[in-house]
């Protein structure tokens, strides 16, 4: 290749001048820098004579789209093509039709063979090349606003990349990377709240752990026709906290005989409908403060739940209690019955009335039983919270007797329906605890409660019975919650088989549902547990100059646990070494990190 002085060649891409010749050429660049290279690393655009690169600078606009149709698609040279575009050869015309080539849209090719592509691609191409110039210039933009820490409309692509991270739908993301942020759901949380994309009203937590946010769609059979004991006559009250919505027990007293209550929803959901194998694979109603999403379809409710009608089926537990406590007589029939529902303030005001004094009194007797026979009774805060109106309220749960009552008499329904499968032979979910190994099963002080209740051993549910350390009991099994707790309602389903003649499932059919149900139902608690420690961070911060006290419950230097009652928080301070156990201190909020779920508090 004959290269004159003073011509114009490419060299790494950019235009330069010939400037001498040799074994080696001397070279001029564009910004006025010389190099020497050698004659195989430039290519031969235009003979010259140009007297430097700077000079070439723009060129008129030319023909591209007549040169291109009137090549149809066939080849020519780069002069040849500078002459059709330009209409002159120049060094600047053919630097300009060089860049046509590089370019790639209308010529693809070499100095010394040049093709034309047909416009039917070319326009194609442009389609292409115009999208991505626009996906460019948009992901430009969007980085440029997410650096300043704002974000637009037009962001949406890019943020519900983020949000699929931060819900642990996706493991990797090009925004997270281009914004040198960990990938990572906490990384992702707080980076959409820096962009004000989320705000602490979005609870990611339910849909992190995979929990199912929108109801069972099913229909639901209508009641059978079946003889039910009328139990009308006697009074019943299904007790709750205020706004509870699925009502699913309520307690009468007959003389001296309890009456325990339960919708009858095996009634509806037999073993192995849809609805059924449904509710297996959720294991549990989700409870949310923002919401809460059934187990069994929203129909199941209103025709089951107790006191919503004038009339409602249940499931009805008959016990007799001899002076030691003792469950002595127990009768299991469906039943109809008329409940009236009271909240547990307006319980506690009636308990020194009938039917609430004798039916207070029956569950100080089953609960003494059980305190001797090693039962725990672990007392530490509890609150009830609400989500509404982009406001979080938190209130702590007052010590009633009435609850006392209401949830004695739910232990002893569980534990009569065990013993009553136990007779029989009927295979049947039971809940067992091992027992604890502890001195003391009636702790003082929140610091006591707080350390056996982490020595406690998790309940498991088994179809072989088994004693029940936590409650004190030889034998148990949950069947007060069939609308909210698949175990329960397979105990409901085993019940009614048994007591209607039909076949009841067998034992290792049992073991496959406490499997699955067990398995969906952890879920669940862990889908409650993190969002509840969301919203209270999130109080927290609708707070900011929270002040409060807190209870030290564990030493453990450099930080202690500290409870702290009206939240029933558990967080961690710096006390000091002289401060004892149970010692109220004073705390102060000094932040809350919400993506990490951390709170942090300063004594004093």
């Amino acid at each position: 290749m004959n290269i004159p002085q003073n011509s114009l060649v490419l060299y790494k891409n950019g235009p330069a001048r010939v400037a001498a010749l040799g074994d080696k050429l001397d070279i001029e660049l564009e910004d006025g820098r010389s190099l020497r290279v050698r004659p195989k690393d430039v290519l031969l655009l235009h003979p010259g004579p140009l007297r430097s690169p700077r000079e070439l600078g723009d060129v008129p606009a030319g023909e591209v789209e007549a040169a291109c149709e009137l090549l149809e698609g066939g080849q020519t040279t780069l002069p040849e093509l500078a002459d059709l575009v330009y209409g002159a050869y120049t060094p600047a015309t053919a630097w300009a039709t060089w860049r046509l080539v590089s370019e790639g849209l209308y010529f693809q090719g070499t100095p010394e063979a040049v093709s034309a592509r047909p416009l039917a691609e070319v326009e194609r191409e442009r389609v292409v090349r115009e999208a991505k110039a626009a996906e460019r210039e948009a992901w430009n933009g969007f980085l440029q606003r997410a650096r300043a820490g704002r974000c637009a409309p037009e962001d949406a692509p890019y943020l519900q990349e983020i949000e699929e991270v931060a819900l642990g739908q996706r493991e990797q993301s090009r925004v997270l990377q281009a914004l040198d942020c960990d990938q990572n759901p906490p990384s992702a949380h707080a980076l959409l709240l820096r962009l004000r994309h989320w705000d602490g009203m979005v609870n990611p937590w339910p849909r992190r752990v995979g929990a199912l946010l929108t109801p069972p769609e099913m229909d639901l059979p209508a009641l059978p026709d079946e003889s039910r004991l009328d139990l009308t006559g006697l009074p019943a009250y299904a007790i709750d906290d205020e706004g509870n919505l699925d009502p699913d027990d309520a307690i009468s007293l007959d003389g001296n005989r309890l009456w325990v209550h339960v919708a009858d929803a095996a009634a509806l959901v037999g073993s192995d409908s849809p609805a059924d194998m449904e509710a297996r694979a959720r294991g549990a109603t989700l409870y949310l403060p923002e919401i809460t999403i059934p187990m069994l379809p929203e129909a199941a409710v209103p025709r089951l739940g107790l006191g919503l009608a004038g009339i409602s089926p249940a499931l009805s537990f008959g016990l007799t209690l001899d002076a030691d406590g003792i469950v002595t007589d127990v009768e299991i029939a469906p039943s109809r019955v008329r409940v009236r529902r009271l909240s547990y303030d307006e319980a506690e005001a009636r308990l020194d009335e009938e039917p609430f004094r004798g039916l207070y009194e029956l569950a100080q007797r089953h609960q003494a039983r059980r305190r001797v026979n090693g039962a725990i009774f672990i007392d530490l805060p509890e609150v009830k919270m609400r989500v509404g109106d982009g406001r979080v309220e938190i209130k702590p749960l007052p010590r009633l007797r009435s609850r006392m009552l209401v949830t004695e008499a739910m232990v002893m329904a569980g534990e009569a329906a065990a013993r009553f499968a136990l007779e029989r032979g009927l295979p049947f979910p039971f809940t067992t605890q091992d027992p604890v190994d502890a001195a003391d099963r009636q702790p003082a002080g929140l610091a006591a409660m707080y350390a056996l209740r982490r020595g406690l051993r998790p309940r498991q549910y088994s179809s072989q019975p088994g004693p029940h350390g936590g409650l004190g009991l030889n034998v148990y099994a949950q069947v007060t919650s069939p609308l909210r707790r698949y175990l329960d309602l397979v105990a409901h389903q085993q019940l009614r088989a048994c007591l209607r003649g039909g076949d009841p499932l067998e034992a290792q059919a049992i073991i496959e549902r406490v499997g699955a149900a067990e398995a969906a139902a952890q879920g669940i608690r862990r889908a409650e547990r993190l969002s509840r420690e969301h919203w209270t961070l999130v109080y927290l911060q609708q707070h900011p100059g929270w002040r409060g006290e807190g209870v030290l419950v564990e030493k453990r230097l450099p930080r202690g646990a500290v409870l702290i009652p009206e939240l029933a928080l558990e967080t961690r301070v710096k006390a000091g070494e002289d401060v004892a156990l149970d010692s109220v201190v004073p705390l102060r909020l000094t932040g809350v990190e919400l993506p990490t779920r951390e709170a942090y508090f300063k004594v004093g």
